[in-house]
């Protein structure tokens, strides 16, 4: 795909509040009044479960380490990468494989060393390194030695990321990328600072006190992955464009409970929090109130990974997914301007090489039919042999997902006679860890969008990927997904062709089931200002945000 085309994608991608200004520019927000305090309270919905670059894996986490870290890309308010950690935009060969950067010689951690070349070959080897464990190695496929390093075949050192000199990079790929500069303003992609990591071994970014940061902020004061519900970002004394960041705090709390959020930002104890349901509908007319299409799908993940498992049955899947009315669930359930999923790929994510939107060209791959979810619900009886079935659903605790699985409860047991669901809400890090481990029957999760393109969702499924939970596997979705970043990767025709096959496999065999394209419905003081909202990657970017009262 052709890089003008790539920019073009993400500018139709992102949401940022009105009036927002360009975050690559460095001209002086200057409305800001030396007299303000520059301290911005945020509620978010969950506890962080990891504060390490190697390991993150959620929304939570990754807008955390896009302030206090920085890339040699960031993304800014039109979702265009900007020079950050590198002095200038890459120069790439012909041939799409060889990238070199310059780094900016300005650019610092927080204790004050410099951060080097040396900082991201470290970074780069400690994520695709075996030992590290990171479910996010597998972004770095296009890496030159990537996957065999990941699958142990070669050693880190082999990593197509070298030296050349303190403040140079080359950076050699596999095969040409179309989104490839985009995963590096990513922060799977941040440098690591190697000396730090080894100093605190086993207790690498377990707090906040046992790291150090080269972005606009550093962290303070997390005691504890999955567990700690208060920590904040601090700005950044040697960041290298601190001239240009205004807030001095943000605070973060963790709340669950809608309600508690809404009296927090009435009382003025919060300048931003999240709304759901009745909520979200109540406040949709305030001068706060702000909606954001994110690129995300919650889906359904079905455990698949016993031979005996009932999920196994194609049919059951289908049943499933055709008893939600999506439509009823995010008008009268959620409330917040999430839109109900037609397939796999969220809305306004990627488009075509002739324009067209993803979803347009794919059409409706999932909707309502109480009929056939009737239908196919008593031919997996009869192929299962059963009469009925009870399972589980785990989903995160949060008020707004708790309502969504509450209703899909419902829904599954209404249409299809004979089963019993049961809903176990859990705090967000234990359900990604029963996730991961397998421990589930049926989990509400989802997805967001790491870089705006198609595969950032049909690579999970493939057979193997870390992030295939459920363990569905299907040869032909396997083949086309490899065409599609391998032998039409320089075809955009072919390739987007490969790509609407990809998800027109998984939708008719419903190996995840998508209910909704997330949305959040945020009441955001008035008096905060250019906060920047990337529906693709880490969710937000305070480097230029400010408070004008």
């Amino acid at each position: 795909m052709k890089k003008k085309q790539i920019i073009g994608w993400l500018a139709l991608c992102g949401i940022v509040l009105a009036g927002c200004t360009t975050g690559g520019s460095t001209k002086e927000s200057g409305t800001s009044s030396s007299t303000t305090k520059q301290e911005f309270n945020v509620v978010v919905q969950q506890e962080m479960p990891t504060a390490d670059l190697s390991v993150a894996t959620d929304t939570i986490s990754f807008t955390a380490l896009n302030n206090v870290y920085e890339g040699l890309y960031r993304l800014d308010s039109e979702n265009k990468p900007q020079a950050a950690g590198a002095a200038e935009l890459a120069t790439v060969s012909d041939d799409g494989l060889t990238y070199t950067l310059k780094l900016r010689e300005d650019a610092k951690w927080s204790n004050g060393d410099p951060v080097t070349a040396a900082d991201y070959v470290y970074g780069w080897q400690r994520t695709v390194n075996p030992k590290t464990a990171s479910e996010y190695a597998y972004l770095y496929e296009s890496v030159e030695n990537a996957t065999e390093i990941t699958n142990g075949e070669k050693t880190v050192d082999q990593l197509g990321i070298k030296e050349k000199g303190d403040y140079e990079l080359e950076i050699k790929l596999t095969k040409p990328t179309p989104y490839f500069q985009y995963l590096l303003a990513f922060p799977s992609f941040f440098p690591q600072n190697q000396k730090e990591v080894e100093k605190e071994g086993d207790n690498y970014a377990k707090t906040s006190a046992n790291a150090i940061y080269n972005g606009p902020f550093t962290l303070e004061g997390f005691d504890g992955p999955g567990t700690d519900t208060e920590w904040s970002y601090k700005k950044n004394k040697e960041y290298w464009d601190k001239k240009n960041v205004k807030l001095e705090t943000i605070n973060v709390s963790v709340v669950k409970e809608s309600s508690t959020s809404l009296n927090l930002f009435k009382d003025g104890q919060a300048d931003d929090v999240i709304l759901s349901g009745e909520l979200a509908q109540q406040m949709a007319n305030d001068k706060a109130f702000v909606s954001q299409e994110d690129g995300r799908t919650s889906y359904l993940e079905y455990n698949q990974r016993k031979a005996d498992s009932p999920f196994r049955n194609t049919k059951l899947r289908q049943a499933i997914s055709y008893s939600i009315d999506r439509n009823v669930l995010v008008k009268n359930v959620l409330g917040d301007g999430s839109i109900a999923s037609t397939g796999l790929i969220p809305k306004n994510l990627t488009f075509g090489p002739d324009g067209t939107e993803f979803t347009k060209a794919s059409g409706k791959q999932v909707s309502y039919d109480a009929d056939k979810a009737k239908k196919l619900w008593a031919e997996a009886k009869s192929e299962l042999g059963i009469s009925s079935l009870t399972f589980d659903i785990i989903a995160s605790d949060d008020d707004s997902t708790k309502k969504v699985v509450e209703y899909i409860q419902n829904a599954i047991q209404e249409n299809l006679e004979g089963t019993k669901v049961t809903v176990t809400p859990v705090p967000f890090s234990v359900r990604l860890d029963r996730s991961t481990s397998g421990d589930f029957e049926v989990v509400m999760g989802g997805w967001g969008a790491d870089y705006a393109d198609a595969s950032s969702f049909t690579d999970l499924f493939v057979t193997g990927n870390s992030y295939n939970r459920g363990q569905w596997s299907n040869a032909e979705y396997d083949k086309v997904n490899k065409a599609a970043g391998t032998t039409n990767v320089a075809n955009p025709e072919k390739r987007w062709a490969d790509l609407l096959d990809a998800e027109k496999i998984i939708m008719a065999d419903q190996g995840v089931t998508p209910v909704f394209q997330k949305a959040e419905a945020h009441l955001r003081a008035t008096k905060v200002k250019d906060v920047v909202v990337h529906s693709a990657g880490a969710q937000y970017d305070y480097k230029w945000a400010y408070i004008k009262e």
